[in-house]
């Protein structure tokens, strides 16, 4: 569906004729269709949800892997999908349940992530971690209070999963007692965390550093 000003600025950049033929529509009924904090700029698209890939899938990619335990905002799941694209994560694993769909503005924040970060959701994050645990992976879960400082170079020959708990309240009990050690990111300032996507930037880079 494309108003005529976004039909018109589409075939400025792609000259027709399209693999789509559009539907002409009015800037309000995108607006209701969408929602109108969605910033869709005259255009909107029904695609299909990209699909699931398994487990096994992911652990065959190259990298390391986030755990998101309870990360319900979609803006923040998106960067953290755009952070793990720039740092080669293999896959993000969300909880099945709340956790945000695949919406427009989870796919905007994450910046064409989406499309290039497998996304798996699982039943119960628990047995996801001995599962990842039982195929190599060294389950580090980031706490704001306790634990041991998170070092790239401690991890340099671990394959390790990163666990990251919701806003404010941080890591269930259970999930923390499944991973393999807790660790916190060295932050010398005043501020006692970080917002959720900007902590797993901050681990991703540590993880890269090697020395």
């Amino acid at each position: 569906m494309l108003t005529e000003e976004a039909e018109q600025s589409l075939a400025q950049r792609l000259p027709q004729p399209w693999p789509l033929q559009p539907e002409r529509t009015e800037r309000a009924r995108v607006d209701h269709l969408l929602g109108r904090d969605a910033v869709h700029q005259g255009a909107a698209l029904l695609a299909d949800l990209l699909p699931t890939p398994s487990l096994q899938h992911a652990l065959e990619r190259p990298g390391p892997l986030l755990v998101l335990d309870q990360v319900t905002d979609p803006r923040n799941v998106g960067a953290i999908l755009r952070s793990a694209a720039a740092f080669g994560v293999a896959a993000v694993i969300t909880q099945d349940r709340n956790a945000p769909e695949e919406t427009g503005s989870l796919a905007k924040a994450a910046s064409g992530a989406l499309e290039t970060v497998p996304l798996l959701r699982a039943v119960n994050i628990a047995r996801t971690l001995i599962a990842l645990k039982a195929a190599g992976c060294w389950v580090v879960g980031l706490d704001a209070g306790v634990g041991n400082p998170l070092s790239g170079p401690a991890l340099a020959e671990r394959r390790a999963a990163l666990v990251l708990g919701a806003e404010g309240e941080g890591l269930r009990r259970l999930t923390r007692e499944t991973c393999d050690e807790v660790a916190v990111l060295t932050m010398p300032g005043v501020m006692e965390s970080l917002n959720v996507s900007a902590a797993a930037a901050v681990a991703l880079y540590e993880l890269a550093r090697r020395a």
